[in-house]
This record gives structure tokens, sequence and C-alpha cells, in this order.
């Protein structure tokens, strides 16, 4: 990238520092006014208590960390009576930390389909937010995009994204963010000036895997 392209791309980034969330304190949530996630039930559902999962200690304390997080950025509430209990999934990150995924299965199995195009953990929590892995969540979050970036869909125009990103406090994580590259990985692909394929690492298993052999 050019000096000068390079340092306009700079000072761009710094004026919108704030579109940027660092931590889960710098995530003011969506209106509810724009998209609110809800949780139909199927009649006749039986409700579900999953029993709870052992796991180990080091991922124990790990999982005990995330939820205090959560916790005191008030992203979860006691749940002191609740109909269904799911269990935590940890799910290893690249970086060493886990990923605390939900066990959403019997939930998701009684929810309608949205066909939008520590030893223990003490307490039983529940989410105030939308929670990652429920059925619906993924019609729910391109909901909002729609509502939100109808008008800016396949343009490149950084100023109008950020300052529409500050108007309605969503934020973006920095980790997961790439400015000025000719490539580089999205969903699972890597995007490239010639089209979309296949990211090398996640298809490196079966390239290198062996001819199986007749006897």
């Amino acid at each position: 990238m050019p000096p000068n392209l390079r340092l306009k791309f700079v000072q761009l980034l710094k004026e919108y520092a704030d579109v940027f969330a660092w931590s889960y304190r710098d995530m003011p949530g969506l209106d509810r006014e724009i998209v609110e996630h809800k949780l139909p039930l199927l009649l006749g559902s039986v409700l579900v208590r999953q029993q709870l999962r052992r796991m180990r200690q080091e991922v124990a304390l790990k999982i005990k960390e995330e939820v205090e997080k959560q916790w005191n950025t008030g992203f979860m509430a006691v749940a002191n009576y609740p109909q269904w209990v799911a269990n935590i999934v940890p799910v290893p990150k690249k970086d060493g930390k886990v990923r605390m995924c939900i066990d959403y299965k019997d939930l998701n199995r009684a929810s309608p389909k949205d066909n939008f195009p520590l030893p223990y953990i003490d307490g039983t929590f529940c989410y105030k937010v939308m929670s990652f892995g429920l059925k619906n969540a993924g019609a729910t979050y391109q909901r909002a995009m729609v509502a939100l970036f109808h008008d800016m869909m396949h343009k490149e125009d950084l100023r109008k994204l950020f300052t529409r990103l500050q108007k309605y406090k969503l934020r973006l994580n920095p980790a997961k963010c790439t400015f000025g590259v000719k490539t580089g990985k999205l969903l699972g692909f890597v995007v490239n000036e010639r089209g979309i394929e296949m990211d090398p690492d996640k298809v490196k298993a079966i390239r290198e895997m062996l001819v199986p052999k007749i006897e």
C-alpha cells in the first residue's frame, strides 16, 4: 500500500476509534427498536433441564472468568426459576482462550425456524442479550444488518460504514478487522481479487490424507 494511502487509512481509523470494541464494556448494545430477538416455542414443547456436565478444572476456570466478565458487563442475569437449562460447551480458540458456547439443541428443537434471507460454576444464569448458538440468532443478526446497512451493500465506503456504526452503537472486533489488504480470510474462506476460495488451513487434513491401500 502506498505510504500516502496508508496514512489516510490510519487517520480514518483514529477518527472512528470508538466503533471498535476492545472489551465487553465497549459494547453498548443495539437499540431494540431496530431488532429484537425472541424465543417462540412450538405448541406442546416439553421443557428440558439438562444435567450439569463436568469439565476439566483448567477449562472450568476459564469459563468462570468468562461468565464473570459477561455478568459484570450486564450481559447476564441470575436465573432464579429457570424453565429451560442448557450446559456450557467450551470451544478452544487459537489464542489459547476458550469460547463459551451454549448447548441449545433442546431449545432449538422446540423453537420454530426463522426463515429470514471450575469444578462447578455456581449458579444458573440466563442471557440478557442474544446469545451465540440459538437457532434463529443468525436470522435476527442478518435482519439487523439489512435494516442498518441496506443502502451500503457492495459499497466500499468505510467512512459511511463507520458513521452508521456510531449512529446505532454497533461495535467491531478489532482483532477480526483487516484494512488495506489484497487478500484475507472471511468465514472460513479466502477472499481476494480472484474471488472466493477455500481456506487452505480448512482443507489441509484432506489434502494430506494418505491414499487408501487395497491389499
